[in-house]
Order: structure tokens, then C-alpha cells, then sequence
């Protein structure tokens, strides 16, 4: 959608060049490098690990964040959750927005704060200075988190929805590994805070894109000039408000029952989109399509989230690997980037519908269950790689697809809320406190490969529970009209986005 000027109308100075192809790779590049400061974090370069004593009574030095903050391993865990404060608390903040502020400017927002964030992780002095640096971090990843996919959805050809969801979300185990690698090699050549200065420079580009791209049309809002339009109603309704106030007062206004009446109007706006948003929130929890998708999400994510952090010293502790840095983060960008693509095709292929999604989601985590468990059972490290390299490709193959139940299971415009509650519910519940506690099973056990085994096993129930949903009624009919509404945005995934609403808007205003 084309930029609005101060009347209303659409402006018509529109970068060809912005088409959906350019869109995605935008999207792709800032969620990779999202992730590559999760992975670099949990990378033993910049991690790092505890000092240790020998009964002799000769002790070293920790290395890392870790060594250098002396933190024990639960405090390692709270430390790769706290980003999460930030996420939670911003998502649904900007999915609310988004019907009413340009969605680029938003991210450009969040961006800004994640690049003064991790800068503040390279400057931190202890534990709290930067647990609270990591919680701003997450507030980046919740300006795009709940709007990337919504429009990836708009924007896809119709056969390839599942395909490019896949692309999007091969993000998260790119990045994760490449993290590992970047961490590893730059905390252990050089410092562990360099490698949150390198990525606060690769992020600056995309921090200004936010603030001087153009915005688009989402589908489910106004067909033109919605942002506008919804700042209009409000200061219509505001001004209501006061010319019926002003004549019942015979004209005659104070400057402090002006003030007064702004107040209210302010209020009742409040109190009008919080109303709004308990309903939304209602129409998302009774729907069981949706409620299910997100609980298997939930107990899968538990799991990824404690492999992604834990992973290497899991690794290096068990099979004693040197190099568990780069081993782990190369079976990740492996089997990441092959699995979340072949999930989305292997969809699209059946037919993308949340019947066939359900069950390959179900398929595929216990497939990707039985190996990985199986792997930590044996002590050749030759085995184990093999068996675990095949089984996370079937673990990431789910990405595409529970993300397209997600959009296909709500009409439209609740898209950017169910995808805002959807990341809540699966930190929340997932790996928010699965790093944590997976440090204190730790702590108490004391035998990474047990622990490795517990945590794998809950990847059963999550297979259970998409299996579940196979058996639902499909809700693929919800708010047709919406659909049909924008369906010549589904015709062409090369077509400039900005170009087809400029032709919308001269077709419109040619008519009498």
C-alpha cells in the first residue's frame, strides 16, 4: 500500500523495486540474524564455562561469560531465557499497533532497541547488567515476529504458501548455527564481547530500512489507507466527543475541561481496544484448531529450546567433542535448512490443508523422537552424530507447517494476534523455562547424556498432540469474504506489491 500523505490520499512515489521475493529475503536476513545472536550466546566461545578445582587443589580460570561473570548453571539457563522478558511482554503490544502504526515503522522501532541491546550485552559487568540487556534484545524479535508471517502469507503464490513459511523459518536453524560457528570462533580467538558488536553492525542496515521503507497492505485491515484511516476515526471520535460536550455547555470551555474531555476520550479509546482484545483473545482460545497446534508447539519448543543452548556442552561433555561448536552448529544448519524446507514443500506437495499439516507434524516429530533419543543411547560418537543428524532433519521439518496452521486456523485480520500469542505461548511454556530447568536436572543428576534422554522424550507428547488434530474439523472456510477480499495479491510472487494497490486505487476512483 502506497504511503498516505496529510489528505488521506495515497502517495505515488513507490519503489518498483519492492517486490514479494524482496519482501521474504528482507524478513529472512533479520530473523537469520536474530537467531545468530541465540546461537552465539549459546556457543562455548562466548558462553564459555565454569572455573574448575582439582582435588590437589590446582584450579583454572573460566572462560567466557560464564567464567567471567561466575555463574552457576542455572544462572547460565536464566541468562539465555531473560531475552524472552522483552519478547513476551512486546508481542502482542505490536500486533495491537499494527492495526493502527505503519507495521515498518514498528520494526524499525524494535530493531533500534535490539542494536542498543546487544551493544549493552558488549559493555555488561555482571549477571544483572546483562539479563537486563538481554531482555531488551527480545523486544527486536517481537516488532517483526507477529507481522513477518502474515505478510509472507499474503504475498506467496497460493500453491507455495507452506514453501515460503518454510524459507522464513529456515532462519531459526540457520542462524542458530552459524551462531555457534561465529561464537565460537570469535569469543575463542578474541573476546566473547566482540561478537555483540559484530552483530549490532550486520542489524544497522535494516534498522534504518525500518524507518524509510514504504508500509504495506495487510490483509484483514482496510483495503486502502487503513493506518490512516484508523488514526482518522479516532480523532473524528475524539472531536465528537467534544463539539457534543461544547454544546451542552453552551460553548463556553474551560481550558481545563478541554483537557478533561481529551482525558476521556483517551480512556475510552483505551478501554475500546482492550475490549477488542479480550474478544480476539476469546475467538483464538475456542478455537480448537488453534489451541491444539500451539500446545504441541509448546511441548516441542520445551525440547529445541534446551537443545539450542545446552546443545554443545551437552555435546562436548558426553562425547568429549573438541570442536562441539562447530559439529553441533553444522548438524544444525544441515538438517535445519533441509528439514524446515522439505516440511513446507512435503506440504505443499499433499496439498496444503491443516488436515495433511497436522499430520505431518505428527509423523515427523516421532520419527525425529525415536532417532534423536536412540542417538544419546549409544556411546560411539560416530553413531550418534549420525542418528542425531538424521533426526533433528525430521524435527525441523515441522517449522512450515505448524506455522501455516497457525495463519489458516484464524480469519485474517486475527493473523497478527495469533501469530503475537502464538510465540508468547510457546516461550512462555517452552523454552523459557526449559534452559533453566534443564540446568537444574543437571546440577542434580549430574549426567548430561540422562539429561539429554529426559529432555528428548517429551518430544513424544508433542507428536500425540498433533495427532490429535488430525481428527478436527477444518476451519479452512473461516471468513472467506476476507480471503476473496485480497486474492489478487496470491496471483504473482514477482509482480511489485506497491503497484497492484496503485492499480486497485485508479480502478476504484475511475468508477462513478
Amino acid at each position: 500500500m502506497a504511503e498516505m500523505d496529510a489528505a488521506g490520499a495515497p502517495a505515488t512515489d513507490t519503489p518498483s523495486w519492492f517486490t514479494p521475493k524482496r519482501l521474504l529475503a528482507i524478513f529472512c536476513v533479520i530473523n537469520l540474524l536474530n537467531y545468530i545472536d541465540r546461537g552465539a550466546i549459546a556457543s562455548n566461545g562466548v558462553n564459555g564455562s565454569q572455573g574448575t578445582c582439582t582435588a590437589s587443589g590446582t584450579c583454572t580460570s573460566g572462560t567466557g561469560i560464564q567464567g567471567e561473570f561466575s555463574l552457576s548453571n542455572f544462572e547460565d539457563g536464566v541468562l539465555s531465557s531473560s531475552f524472552m522478558v522483552g519478547l513476551l511482554v512486546s508481542c502482542p503490544i505490536f500486533a495491537t499497533l499494527a492495526e493502527r502504526i505503519n507495521p515498518f515503522r514498528l520494526i524499525g522501532v524494535g530493531l533500534s532497541v535490539w542494536t542498543f541491546a546487544v551493544i549493552g550485552c558488549a559493555a555488561s559487568f555482571n549477571f544483572w547488567s546483562i539479563s537486563i540487556c538481554r531482555m531488551l534484545v527480545g523486544v527486536g524479535e517481537a516488532s517483526f515476529v507477529s507481522l513477518a508471517a502474515p505478510f509472507i502469507d499474503d504475498n506467496a503464490p497460493a500453491s507455495q504458501k507452506s514453501a515460503w513459511l518454510g524459507i522464513f523459518y529456515m532462519c531459526i536453524p540457520s542462524g542458530y548455527a552459524i551462531g555457534y560457528i561465529f561464537g565460537g570462533l570469535v569469543g575463542g580467538n578474541y573476546n566473547w564481547r566482540i561478537a555483540f558488536v559484530g552483530e549490532a553492525i550486520l542489524m544497522l542496515p535494516f534498522v534504518i530500512l525500518g524507518f524509510v521503507i514504504k508500509p504495506l497492505q495487510l490483509k484483514g485491515f482496510s483495503p486502502s489507507g487503513s493506518y490512516g484511516k484508523l488514526r482518522s476515526a479516532d480523532l473524528v471520535a475524539s472531536e465528537v466527543q467534544e463539539t457534543e460536550a461544547s454544546n451542552g455547555n453552551g460553548g463556553a470551555f474551560s481550558i481545563a475541561e478541554d483537557s478533561s474531555v481529551k482525558s476521556s476520550s483517551f480512556a475510552t479509546n483505551g478501554r475500546n481496544q482492550l475490549s477488542k482484545f479480550g474478544k480476539e483473545m476469546k475467538e483464538l482460545l475456542v478455537n480448537k484448531v488453534y489451541v491444539i497446534n500451539v500446545l504441541g508447539y509448546m511441548a516441542y519448543n520445551f525440547v529445541l529450546g534446551a537443545y539450542s543452548y545446552w546443545g554443545p556442552k551437552a555435546g562436548y561433555s558426553i562425547y568429549h567433542l573438541s570442536n562441539a561448536d562447530l559439529v553441533f552448529g553444522g548438524i544444525t544448519v544441515v538438517s535445519g535448512i533441509l528439514g524446515t524446507l522439505g516440511g513446507g514443500y512435503v506440504l505443499d506437495f499433499m496439498s496444503n490443508t491443516i488436515s495433511n499439516g497436522f499430520k505431518l507434524l505428527s509423523v515427523t516429530t516421532f520419527v525425529g523422537a525415536i532417532l534423536c533419543f536412540s542417538a544419546f543411547c549409544f556411546e560411539s560418537v560416530y553413531i550418534y552424530l549420525a542418528l542425531f543428524s538424521i533426526g533433528e532433519l525430521f524435527v525441523f521439518a515441522i517449522q512450515g507447517p505448524v506455522n501455516y496452521i497457525n495463519l489458516e486456523a484464524v480469519k485474517p485480520s486475527l493473523r497478527p494476534l495469533s501469530m503475537a500469542m502464538s510465540t508468547v505461548a510457546i516461550h512462555i511454556f517452552g523454552d523459557v523455562p526449559s534452559s533453566p530447568l534443564v540446568g537444574v536436572l543437571q546440577d542434580h543428576v549430574n549426567n548430561w547424556r540422562v539429561t539429554s534422554l529426559i529432555l528428548t522424550a517429551i518430544l513424544f507428547p508433542a507428536a500425540l498432540i498433533w495427532f490429535a488434530g488430525v481428527f478436527l474439523p477444518s476451519v479452512k472456510s473461516l471468513d472467506d469474504d476476507d480471503h476473496h477480499e485480497d486474492s489478487t495479491t496470491n496471483q504473482s510472487s514477482t509482480t511489485p506489491l506497491l503497484e497492484e494497490k496503485l492499480i486497485n486505487i485508479a480502478e476504484s476512483s475511475s468508477e462513478p
